[in-house]
């Protein structure tokens, strides 16, 4: 089976394609935008590899660029035995008689940022957010978290340098500091362990490690989502999404949020989620789910004005 993606940017330097396969390398116009390691087409490769195919790169005269892989794969046998995975329980408040947990949220991706701010707000935690690490610890220092979700590499002060001048305090050893990465070799979480991290959770996360890591870490006890019934699966929170549920948002937020989804405008999105009360926050967990995983036409499909 081949696969192929095309993009609308700048395209690439005919010199440079041969090497981006290359760990740790970027392209002249990554290297300015100071985003990314230079190990997705590398990773991605030894992954198609794996599966029999190789992936190619091209980019026409004019702009563009154009990804190609493919993959080996057979039909299924009609007796073949398919896992399936079961639901997990959906988180959906705190249990009563908790402490007030103080979240910190350390990441220089606004769209990062925002996704975790509005997974653990509605659910009762206090959280708040710092761009850099040097943000971040002036916040630590303030107000004392109970928990920080640090991301390792952003602009000014990574998240290493961050760690570290936390937990030189002594009251920083009681603060529990959680890597964000997407790194994938045990040499990076070596250097995140010896920076002082706690522990670590790779990009992209589930929502239950990020719930699980916290209850292991502070405790937290969880209020979930009953099933209705002992035999029917378990309803997600985007399942149960549906425009009378969106209604409880004024028409014209509904239409604004219609023309971010149509332009696949995330950040717009995330900024529109923002404005839901927290008593609405399924709401809010619902969109930011489908953000997540790239279902803008769902999102367009629940707000699309009606037509006569």
């Amino acid at each position: 089976m081949t696969f192929e993606i095309e993009d609308t940017g700048p395209g690439l330097d005919p010199a440079e394609i041969d090497s981006l396969f290359e760990a740790f390398v970027q392209t002249e116009i990554g290297r300015k935008s100071e985003q990314g390691t230079g190990l997705g087409l590398s990773i991605s490769r030894q992954f198609v590899k794996l599966m029999g195919g190789d992936i190619t790169l091209s980019s026409p005269l004019g702009g563009g660029t154009i990804v190609r892989f493919d993959i080996q794969i057979s039909l299924a046998g009609a007796g073949a035995d398919i896992q399936t995975q079961h639901p997990t329980r959906s988180v959906i408040g705190l249990a009563p008689d908790q402490p007030k947990y103080r979240i910190l949220v350390v990441e220089d991706k606004w769209e990062s940022r925002k996704l975790l701010v509005k997974l653990l707000e509605p659910l009762g935690f206090e959280v708040r957010e710092a761009e850099n690490g040097k943000e971040g610890v002036a916040l630590w220092s303030s107000w004392e978290p109970h928990l920080i979700w640090m991301d390792m590499r952003m602009p000014i002060m990574d998240g290493y340098e961050a760690t570290k001048q936390i937990k030189a305090h002594l009251k920083g050893q009681a603060t529990v500091i959680i890597a964000l990465t997407a790194s994938a070799f045990n040499e990076e979480r070596v250097l995140i362990l010896s920076a002082g991290c706690d522990d670590f959770v790779r990009k992209p996360f589930q929502e239950e490690e990020i719930f699980e890591t916290m209850a292991r870490y502070l405790g937290v006890r969880y209020v979930y989502e009953e099933k209705t019934s002992a035999t029917s699966p378990q309803r997600s929170a985007t399942e149960a999404l549906t425009r009378e549920a969106l209604a409880v948002m004024p028409a014209e937020w509904v239409e604004q949020l219609y023309q971010a989804a149509n332009q696949v405008n995330n950040q717009r999105i995330f900024q529109l989620i923002e404005q839901i009360p927290s008593e609405h926050g399924p709401v809010a967990i619902a969109l930011t789910d489908l953000v997540r995983n790239f279902r803008c036409d769902k999102i367009i499909d629940l707000t699309e004005p009606a037509t006569s």
